[in-house]
């Protein structure tokens, strides 16, 4: 191909692209119209539409008067055309969701902004970080976190790259960490990471909030097989960090106990006939055992077996509140 063509070429590249920005700014346009703004015949207008519709773009074309060219709907969601404040915009929207502003748009919202960070010009990362240190939330919010550090994090669950950090535990002085990161789980109060430790050769979540110093590393992993991130993080807030772990088996549904039950505070798996399991964690068992029955369905203890004794003890206590 010779250097006249290949400069054809990029013109048609060039025009397609600012063709599909005006169909995007503006819900019609006329032939004319485009042919104007393109500095092009009407003919050439109507061949570039072609090709915007051969690359998946629905393009309707409307005759007589207030018909034109106009931006339709389509099966799949096509790459779209953002000028310099759209992208702005978009991804100080998108820090909001993934800060909780908007209900369960957490993770969504921060898959969307790790795709935008990868295409934005350095200029606009500037003003995109000044512009995210005037967003704040109030009641429901989740735990204040760096954002940039829930970008840089998911930047490395994207590009299976390794990540270190200083890590604070409750009640000790933070200690380097050296992972491999999966996934960036939201719950509705905090952020974490789930990934594999590499001195601990084990799975783990890590809360966002107790990081510091991170940084990705230049060494690529191959993912091994992993847990579900979200379940794990879940049981890990539920169960796991707590002195004791109770198992249930609970006469109601597991679509009724989550509604009573915060996601944080217990695992609820349905177990068939309009039972459920519900599994949970606490420093005191007789807290746990209240929680269970302040639900108001019958239930069974399954785990541990002193808890039954509890149940008893309880039992007694009450009755004997009650008094004659």
């Amino acid at each position: 191909m010779d250097g006249a063509a290949r400069g054809d070429d990029l013109g048609t590249t060039e025009r397609v692209l600012t063709l599909l920005g005006l169909l995007q700014r503006r819900r019609v346009w006329t032939g004319p119209e485009l042919a104007e703004r393109l500095g092009v015949t009407p003919r050439t207008v109507r061949r570039d539409v072609e090709r915007l519709r051969a690359l998946g773009y629905p393009v309707h074309a409307a005759l007589g008067v207030g018909g034109g060219y106009q931006l339709g709907p389509g099966r799949d969601l096509p790459p779209l055309l953002l000028d310099d404040e759209e992208a702005i915009a978009t991804a100080v929207s998108l820090l909001a969701g993934a800060g909780g502003a908007v209900a369960g748009a957490g993770e969504a919202a921060l898959r969307a902004l790790t795709k935008l960070d990868q295409v934005l010009p350095t200029r606009l990362r500037h003003q995109v970080r000044a512009l995210s240190h005037a967003v704040d939330f109030f009641e429901g919010g989740r735990a204040p976190v760096d954002p940039e550090v829930v970008m840089a994090l998911a930047r490395a669950c994207r590009d299976e790259v390794e990540v270190g950090f200083a890590y604070a535990s409750p009640g000790s002085e933070p200690r380097q960490r050296r992972v491999e990161p999966y996934r960036v789980v939201a719950s509705a109060r905090r952020w974490y990471l789930f990934a594999h430790d590499l001195d601990r050769d084990d799975w783990r979540s890590f809360r966002v909030d107790r990081m510091s110093e991170v940084a990705a590393r230049t060494w690529h992993f191959h993912p091994r097989p992993a847990p579900d991130a979200a379940a794990y993080v879940q049981e890990g807030v539920a169960s796991r960090v707590y002195a004791h772990q109770a198992r249930f088996l609970v006469r109601a549904s597991a679509e009724t106990v989550r509604r009573q039950i915060p996601a944080t505070a217990a695992v609820v798996r349905a177990r068939g006939d309009g039972l459920c399991e519900l599994v949970s964690g606490s420093d005191s068992l007789d807290f746990v055992l209240m929680h269970v029955v302040l639900l108001g369905h019958d239930f069974e203890v399954l785990d541990p077996p002193e808890l039954r004794e509890r149940c008893r003890a309880l039992a007694e206590r009450l009755l004997a509140a009650g008094g004659s």
